[in-house]
C-alpha cells in the first residue's frame, strides 16, 4: 500500500499513525509513482479537495496507476463541484469504464438524486492485436 497527500502535515500525521506504510507527498494531478496497483482508492471526498479544474488530471494520473484488470474506487459527496457525468467522462478518457455504483461505502443501492456516490471503474481491456 502507498498513501498520497499533497499536504505535508497530513503526510507527517499519516507516517506517525502508520509508519509501516509508504507515504508520498505529492499532488495527485501530477502523480507518477512508476508502478501500478490492483486497487486505487480515492475515499473521503478526495476530488473535492483538489485544486478546481484539476479533476480530469487527477483521475488521469490515478488511472495510470490502475493495473491491467484493476479498479479505481472513489466516493464523494455530490452537488459540491464534481458531478457523476463529469467524473464518468474523465474515467472513460483514462480508459476506465463504470462497473458498479453505490450510494454508500456499505454498498447501498445508488439512487439518482442522492447526495453521495461510490463508483467502481475498471480498466478497459486492451483491444486484441
Amino acid at each position: 500500500m502507498v498513501g498520497v497527500d499533497v499536504d505535508p502535515s497530513m503526510i507527517d500525521e499519516a507516517r506517525r499513525r502508520a509508519p509501516e506504510m509508504a507515504w508520498v507527498e505529492a499532488d495527485l494531478a501530477l502523480l507518477g509513482l512508476g508502478r501500478t496497483f490492483d486497487l486505487v482508492v480515492m475515499a473521503g471526498n478526495v476530488l473535492l479537495f483538489t485544486r478546481p479544474g484539476t479533476e480530469g488530471a487527477v483521475i488521469a494520473a490515478c488511472g495510470r496507476h490502475v493495473a491491467g484488470a484493476g479498479v479505481l474506487v472513489a466516493g464523494f459527496q455530490l452537488g459540491r463541484g464534481v458531478g457523476l457525468e463529469e467524473y464518468d467522462t474523465h474515467c472513460e478518457a483514462a480508459g476506465l469504464h463504470l462497473e458498479e455504483r453505490w450510494s454508500t461505502w456499505d454498498r447501498e443501492p445508488f439512487v439518482p438524486g442522492g447526495d453521495y456516490a461510490v463508483s467502481v471503474h475498471r480498466r478497459r481491456p486492451a483491444p486484441p492485436r
